[in-house]
């Protein structure tokens, strides 16, 4: 009694050889066309023994190995360039383009099936309240002609006066502190200059400024009452010093008058001078 086998299917002979070549662990550059021969034409026949039908297309590469295996035994050939010519060279090609387009369909079909696992959100609508809310202050007419590039100019431009005037030799001795600068102080602090004085000077603001951290947030303090709408600015050229207007000052342009610290009298002081 014969024990029924099953064979596996392939999509073709190319499906079939790749098979042979990796079951047997092969070379796919040096193929053992002699080995690899026996092997596909065994599969045929026993696909003749099923009674399965065989296509045209494993007949021609059954064909086309049977052809190859006699090149082989006949001398080699040489190109126009003097190099021998391999006769499996055109077979390898095919079974690695082959090769390369069945791993593109896996990858595809896996990315299908995590794809139809995914759920997307359907596009949701805003309330009435977040449709019709406006900006308290209009950024483009608080800028005005003030770019980016020319806050980043100014601001390095402060940096580097503020490198100059730090001895290269003394600076390498002594302590490094770190300067403790609170950073709601400083805010009241230029935000009570700003209501005093109706129109003055960004850059010498800056310049007034002690160390770099005091640079730093001094400048970043501005920035916020820009954003604020506090305070605006203006500038006629590029190479034009940036004019602040504080927009918290009186109508009649006379100063708000406040409490203020001594410390802060005294700054705003050296300020204007």
């Amino acid at each position: 009694m014969a024990i029924p086998v099953k064979l596996q299917v392939f999509e073709g002979p190319l499906d079939l050889l790749l098979h042979l070549i990796e079951k047997n662990k092969i070379d796919i550059y040096d193929i053992p066309i002699v080995e690899i021969t026996a092997q596909y034409l065994e599969y045929i026949k026993q696909m003749k023994e099923e009674n399965m039908d065989i296509c045209s297309e494993f007949l021609v590469m059954a064909a086309t190995l049977l052809d190859i295996k006699c090149r082989m035994l006949l001398p080699v050939e040489e190109n126009d360039e003097g190099e021998p010519e391999d006769p499996r060279a055109e077979l390898v090609q095919q079974l690695l383009e082959y090769k390369m387009a069945r791993q593109l369909s896996l990858e595809l079909r896996d990315r299908q099936i995590e794809a139809a696992q995914v759920i997307y959100r359907t596009k949701s609508v805003l309330p009435d309240e977040v449709k019709s809310y406006e900006t308290p202050v209009d950024y483009d007419e608080l800028i005005g002609d003030m770019t980016l590039p020319k806050l980043h100019e100014i601001f390095k431009a402060m940096l580097m006066r503020q490198e100059d005037r730090i001895d290269p030799i003394r600076s390498r001795y002594g302590n490094i502190e770190k300067d403790e600068i609170d950073m709601d102080e400083k805010t009241l602090f230029i935000q009570a200059y700003a209501r005093e004085h109706k129109t003055f000077s960004f850059r010498k603001l800056l310049e007034k400024q002690t160390s770099k951290a005091e640079l730093v947030v001094a400048f970043l303090i501005i920035l916020e009452l820009m954003k604020s709408g506090e305070i605006s600015v203006s500038q006629e050229t590029i190479d034009d010093d940036i004019i602040i207007t504080s927009n918290v000052a009186g109508n009649d342009g006379e100063p708000v008058n406040e409490p203020a610290s001594e410390d802060e009298a005294t700054v705003s002081e050296a300020v204007e001078n």
